[in-house]
Parts: C-alpha cells; structure tokens; sequence
C-alpha cells in the first residue's frame, strides 16, 4: 500500500524530481512522507504527515546529490510517526531503504541483530533492512552482494530500493509479490511502485519479475538475476500522458475520472477482437468459470456472473480472492479462472492467481500494462481506462464491466447485447451533463447515519457497488442488500427518515421491486431511486429520483445506473468535507494481504 520511488540522474539533483515522483503516487495511500539522497554521505528528511505539510516544514527538495530514494507510508508496524517513516538506516547511516510490503520473519531477525550489537531505533519491520545490508557490507560485499544476501534471510512480500554512501550514484532495487517497474529515461532512470510516479520524465518501462536485481547507475540500467547474470530485459513504452494523470481544471481526481467514463469504455470496447481470440481458444475446453476478485471487481464479477449464467448457460462463481484458498480444491483444467483487478498487483488476487495456474486456465481482466497479473495469466484483457488516480474505482469499474460485457456477449454469440453495449457511451454522457439533481440531494442528504442500497438481479452488484462508492469517500454506514432479502433482516432496521436507494430499471424484476419500495416506504423511509424517465409509478412513489433514458433495459444497467450513485457519493463527500481522492485508512493498490 505504500509508494516507493528510486532515481539516478545523471545532470539534475534528484531531492526535486524524487519530491514531485513521490507526490503522484499519494494515491496509494500514505500517512508519512521521506526523501533520502547520497552525496559522499546519506541525506534525509522525512516525517508524519501530508507531502504539503512535511515539505512547508523540511523543504524536502533541497538537498544535495543525483541519486536517491522517497518513500510515502500507510503503517502497519508501529505508529505513524517520524521514526517510524521510510527511509531507513543502519546505526552508521552507511545506507538508506525504502520499503514496501511485510517482512515476515523481521522478529527473528531483529532479535539475532541485536544480540551482534546493532541497535534499533523504530518499530518497523524495514529496519531489519538496512542493518542487513550495513552487516553484509562489513563483510566484504558491496551493496548489489549485501542485496542479494538479505533477500535470501527475509521472508514476505516487498520491494525495496536502497542506497549506500560508499557507492556513489547507485541504486539498487529488488521486488518479491510487491509492484516495481523501472523507468528509462534521458540520462535519468527510476524504480517507482506504480508508472504514474514517473511518466513525466520516462515512459520506456521495463517490468522486473520476483527476485531479479536492478542497478540503476549514471550510465543506465541493468538487471541481473539472483546468480548475477545479466538478463535482457524488454522495454515497453506506456502510450500514458502525465496529463492524464493530472486534475485537468477539476477540483478532483475522481470527479475527472467520473466524466472520463464515456471515453474509458469507448478504448475499452476495442478490445473485441482480442477477447474473441481468447473465446475461440478456450470455449470448447471449459465448463465452469469462476471469477476472482475483492472490492469494486468483485462487484463486476457478479455482474459477471449473471451475465455468463443467463446468456451463456455456463455454470460461474464469484470468489473474493482473500477467501479463495478455501475454493481452490474444486478446481480443474475445465475450469477457467477469471481475475480482475484494476492494477494487476493486488495481493490477495495474485496468490490466488499462483494457486489457479497449477490447475485451470487463467485469464486476467487488468488495467496496468505490464503488471505481475498480466504475467502471469495465461490470457490478458487490457482495460483502457488510463491512469485512475482517485481511491475510489469509478472509471476502471465501468471499463472492467466493458470487458465483462463484450466476454459474456461473444461467448454466448449474442449480438443484441454486443449492438447494446456500444450504445453505452452516449448514454453515460448524457448522464453526466447535468449533475445539480444530484448535487441537491447530496445537500439534501449529508447528515444520514445510514443508507440501504437494493435491486434485484442484475440491479443487486449495482446496489453493492453504490453502498461501496458511500462507505468509501463519505464515511457514512452504507448497506446493498438483494431486494428480495428485506425480509429476513433488514426490514427491521429501516425507519422514519432511513435513505433508502432503490436500483429500479425496466424489466421482468421491475414488479416485484416496487413492492420492496413500498414496503421501505410504508416504514417510512426516504426513497432515492434510479429509474427511467418513463416510468411513472416509480417518479410518483419516490421522495427523490435521478431519470435515466428508456432505452436503457434491466440488463445493460450495471454499466450505466452506477453513475448517478458515483455522482451522489462524490457530492456528499464534498458536502460533508471530507477528501474524495484520499479516504481516510484505505489504498488504491492493496500490496499486502
């Protein structure tokens, strides 16, 4: 959940561009900021707090030397605090380390340092780090060999980037289960945890794999595997502006990512041609599919699910990865297994993947290029949303839906759904024009305690998602529930003035769900629907409504009806002053299981 960066710049000092690297990767997550640079001897500046603030306090661009390493940190060994934030150092300050990720075993280790005589200043796992290093390195090794010999002692997921006074102008960096890519640039090179930290200064991106060491020096980069062979590595370009990874005139992040909906769908819907490919080499093969996922994905993957099921007739699961080890006996070379997450990195999901590829066919839904997921499934379906800064998956829901869609649709040869789905785009458009609806129920509705989502069918993931979108940015309680399910529990928690959003567009469960509105509404809940614009019984039951075109049918709507829930979440967020790009205790790439 933490962002690393390293640099070597061979005419520029690197505390600047390791300050503006580290301030794109806030993103992720952070409750502490740190900057170390070399310069015949190891510099620092970090503590508690937001970039801003620590950077007015310790003016973290000025210090001296062309290398170095940042680090911004969310806790999970001891309390976020100065000592506690990255970089750290051995007693001697001979190097400095980033870190991300849990190291194990830091325990064992930690009590045989001390029992040599080292000494340890804070409570984090990463110590254990560079006293390794700094013990290796009086031993005779340089840092590359003190690297190579730490990472074969500790156990867990990491990637780490470190630097060494004695070394001058050098970087080196290792991964295991923790996102690292390595940014070739002009005369200036890079280890970042995500492409977004770096795409101003290198887009030529190479994708180390679990165990390999990269150098980064003034004369370039190389990476070598655990014996120290050379590897030639391929370099990708990333076809990312850093403008798109930029606010554009918004006051945030996910209100620009929300009115880049329309476009992430339109780029994603050219992946048919691919995901036909995939369809004609596995279909006659499989059986059953299950879909992998946590959060946001899982919720597309139940939509998924009811897409494959009702078109396609083939029996589908939906697994949250962080569970699916209690699964993974049911699996066979029958079984096509689908995992989706929008960076590719997500922890849980990728040991699920590791589990899955000793069985079945994997296909993994991603939307970074060149991720530990896209290198390891045996198929890959590239959503085209762009970078997506904001915690809050908005645009990457709906492109991971695209995909879902033009899958379920191909595989059952459904043209009707296919002609549909590309319809979508205008309609989400449309949809977006005009937000003062929205905005004054967000007004309207900034005070509730509680909110309860429902729908039926292919409205319930929708239901899930929009108390998600809720709980996430607004801190307010918000509950989906399958509407048929009011009656065994939650009926007796609706109340007098409880907002309750019925998901309600045309179709065969339009019936049955107006009789769950009027069972709320007869409690006396405030009733926020989403509907059509035709539809009269629902405008004439509802307190409030956001009207959505006719055309669009119960089976198209998990696509289009978030939108409006998007929307309300963002604006309540605002109304009560909470940030909706940084929402407090959560991440947008969970690294860690």
């Amino acid at each position: 959940m933490c962002g690393i960066v390293g640099c070597v710049l061979k005419h520029k000092k690197a505390a600047p561009i390791l300050l503006d690297c580290i301030s794109k990767l806030e993103y992720r997550g952070y409750d502490s900021i740190g900057i170390a640079t070399e310069d015949s001897k190891i510099n620092i500046k970090k503590d508690k707090g937001k970039i801003i603030e620590v950077n007015t306090s310790l003016d973290l661009a000025d210090m001296e030397g062309q290398s170095g390493i940042a680090h911004v940190r969310w806790a999970t060994h001891g309390d976020p605090n100065k000592i506690n934030s990255h970089p750290h150092t051995d007693e001697n300050k001979t190097v400095a380390v980033v870190h991300n990720g849990i190291i194990e075993n830091y325990l064992e280790i930690k009590e045989q340092l001390i029992s040599e005589g080292h000494n340890f200043k804070s409570d984090t796992d990463t110590e254990v780090i560079p006293h390794l290093l700094e013990k290796f390195i009086k031993e005779g090794l340089d840092l590359e060999g003190a690297m190579k010999k730490t990472i074969s002692i500790i156990q867990g997921a990491y990637a780490i980037a470190a630097i060494c006074k004695n070394e001058p102008n050098k970087v080196i960096a290792t991964r295991k289960d923790s996102p690292l890519i390595v940014g070739v640039g002009k005369d200036e090179y890079f280890v970042a945890s995500d492409s977004p930290a770096i795409l101003k200064y290198a887009k030529d991106i190479i994708y180390p794999e679990r165990g390999e060491i990269v150098i980064l020096e003034m004369n370039g980069v190389t990476i070598k595997d655990i014996n120290g062979n050379i590897i030639e590595k391929e370099i990708e370009t990333i076809d990312w502006t850093p403008e798109m990874a930029e606010k554009e005139g918004y006051d945030y992040f996910m209100l620009k990512e929300i009115n880049e909906q329309d476009i992430a769908i339109r780029n994603t819907l050219t992946e048919k041609n691919n995901i036909k490919k995939i369809i004609d080499e596995v279909k006659c093969a499989i059986n059953r599919i299950m879909f992998v996922a946590c959060g946001t994905s899982y919720h597309a993957s139940l939509t998924g699910k009811y897409l494959i099921e009702s078109l396609a007739g083939i029996p589908t699961d939906v697994v949250l990865a962080s569970e699916f080890k209690y699964s993974a006996n049911t699996l066979n070379d029958k079984t096509l297994v689908i995992f989706i997450s929008q960076s590719g990195e997500t922890a849980d999901t990728l040991k699920a993947l590791d589990i899955a590829n000793k069985t079945s066919k994997t296909l993994a839904i991603v939307n970074v290029a060149g991720s530990s997921a896209t290198r390891r499934a045996d198929y890959v379906i590239h959503t085209q949303a762009g970078p997506e800064i904001g915690v809050a998956a908005t645009k990457t829901y709906v492109s991971q839906l695209t995909a879902i869609y033009l899958f379920a649709g191909l595989l059952s040869e459904n043209d009707d759904l296919l002609t549909k789905l590309k319809k979508v785009p205008d309609y989400i458009k449309e949809m977006i024009k005009d937000p003062s609806n929205i905005i004054t129920m967000s007004k309207k509705y900034k005070y509730a305690d509680d909110f309860f989502y429902i729908g039926r069918g292919f409205s319930y993931p929708i239901a899930l998602e929009g108390a998600l979108k809720l709980k996430e940015i607004t801190y307010v309680h918000g509950e989906g529930y399958a509407a048929g399910e009011l009656k065994h529990g939650p009926l007796a928690l609706i109340d007098e003035g409880i907002p309750v959003v019925v998901v309600l567009p045309p179709g065969e469960n339009h019936k049955k769900t107006m009789s769950n509105l009027e069972e709320v509404k007869s409690r006396g809940a405030d009733v926020i629907s989403i509907g059509s614009m035709d539809d009269k019984p629902l405008i004439d039951k509802s307190d409030d409504i956001f009207l959505i075109n006719s055309e669009i049918d119960d089976i198209i709507a998990p696509i289009t009806y978030i939108v409006p829930l998007q929307l309300l979440s963002y604006y309540m967020a605002i109304e009560r002053g909470c940030d909706p790009d940084k929402p407090k205790n959560l991440a947008k790439c969970v690294t860690v299981e």
